[in-house]
């Protein structure tokens, strides 16, 4: 899998859309991913232009980034939005139809267990 996969890179794009001032660190906290990884994920979101980093303080040596969205990242997060939803009823479908089957499974179990007892 790749790091910056779909699923990566939509909860990165919708955490810093809704919180741009967060630094690095608080960004792999919230996604529970390595301070690396974060950093690597950064760097390709803005290298891709879909975010860019800004240090909005007047010494540019200190003070947080601020990671924006650009147009193109909006418009990636929307389209990366729809394919992780597609996925997630996928996998939604495909556990429903595994709880189906095992139910059943249990049913089958239960009532061969009925006609032992009798």
């Amino acid at each position: 899998m790749s790091i910056l996969s779909d699923e990566n890179r939509y909860k990165i794009l919708k955490l810093l859309e809704q919180n741009p001032e967060m630094s690095q660190r608080q960004v792999a906290a919230a996604l529970d991913i390595s301070l690396g990884k974060t950093n690597y994920c950064l760097k390709a979101l803005i290298e891709k232009g879909l975010i860019k980093a800004g240090n909005f303080r007047r010494n540019p040596s200190k003070g947080p980034y601020v990671y924006l969205l650009t147009p193109k990242g909006i418009d990636e997060k929307t389209k990366v939005t729809f394919r992780f939803l597609q996925r997630k009823k996928e996998e939604f479908n495909l556990l429903q139809k595994e709880l189906e089957e095992l139910r059943a499974e249990v049913a089958l179990i239960n009532k061969q267990n009925l006609l032992d007892s009798e």
